[in-house]
């Protein structure tokens, strides 16, 4: 068993800072967590505009979203079929299966047991914007429970958690522990093996409080990308010196791409939207406080 313990540091000083401004640019929240004992992926996809610092986050009201699902075979495509997505309820900016299309645009999760590629395409005022992913599998919590220690203040709590790795793939996780907060790792030093690790947040509960822990699966892209945020958020590099908002995900402007004479966006080095698209499975854990 490998044991890691992670700290938690939380920073309460008040810093007055000029912030910087940008010109709005589109942000999709498309982190699909996925339950395989349900009958549907839940897909719902979050799409808004940038704002400067500390200002209402406004949302985006996009002409379509549609995502294709293509079915894979030795490298071929052996299906494919897609789900027009429409906005759930209005002014929210979130984008579920349209409930009112002339078929069943829920995806099931029965062919995530093959290998499927996944394709979001937005239009929002009259660009295009694209990303791919696949499916990426987890391996299930196998216990949490509230531990004893503190780290630098009295009133943390801390949650202690393990799981199995699979053996037989390459495994990148992150782990939800919510109120914002998330831990990436990978397999590299605990290959098939059992980790076991603490967590502490910087805050005490009320006795039968239930914290909600998950643990999701990453491809070492998205796993590189939110290991960036995680970073960024936690001021290591300094207040504001890189802000969260460029770090770019896996979704691009594709609108003046012709795979003809133009292929790249080398031209273009500022036009992208920010944001990531990921379908992972997911297992949650209650811890309840005592």
């Amino acid at each position: 068993m490998v044991w890691l313990f992670v700290i938690f540091i939380s920073c309460e000083d008040v810093v007055e800072v000029e912030v910087p401004t940008d010109n709005a640019r589109l942000a999709v929240e498309g982190l699909i967590r996925v339950d395989r004992t349900q009958p549907f992926i839940p897909i719902a996809v979050k799409v808004s505009l940038t704002n400067n610092f500390f200002e209402e986050i406004p949302v985006a009201a996009v002409e379509s979203i549609v995502i294709i699902v293509d079915e894979i075979e030795d490298g071929n495509i052996v299906a494919s079929s897609s789900s027009s997505l429409a906005e759930e309820v209005p002014g929210t900016g979130v984008y579920t299966p349209d409930p009112n299309f002339s078929s069943d645009q829920r995806v099931s999760t029965v062919i995530l047991d093959g290998e499927v590629n996944f394709t979001l395409l937005i239009t929002y005022l009259g660009r295009r914007y694209l990303a791919v992913t696949k499916y990426v599998p987890t391996s299930p919590i196998d216990s949490v429970f509230q531990g004893n220690g503190t780290l630098f203040d009295e009133d943390d709590t801390e949650a202690i958690i393990s799981f199995t790795d699979n053996p037989n793939r390459e495994d990148y996780y992150l782990f939800d522990f919510g109120f914002g907060d998330y831990l990436v790792t990978e397999d590299e030093f605990y290959k098939g093996q059992q980790f076991q690790f603490s967590w502490f947040y910087d805050q005490t509960f009320e006795s039968g409080t239930e914290l909600e822990i998950s643990i999701l699966g990453a491809t070492e892209e998205f796993y590189n990308y939110m290991d960036q945020l995680i970073e960024q958020a936690g001021d290591l590099q300094g207040p504001f010196q890189t802000p969260v908002a460029t770090v770019r995900g896996n979704i691009f402007d594709v609108t003046d791409l012709d795979n003809i004479e133009v292929f790249d966006n080398v031209d273009q080095p500022n036009l992208f939207p920010l944001g990531y698209f990921a379908i992972v499975q997911e297992f949650k854990r209650t811890l309840t406080i005592e």
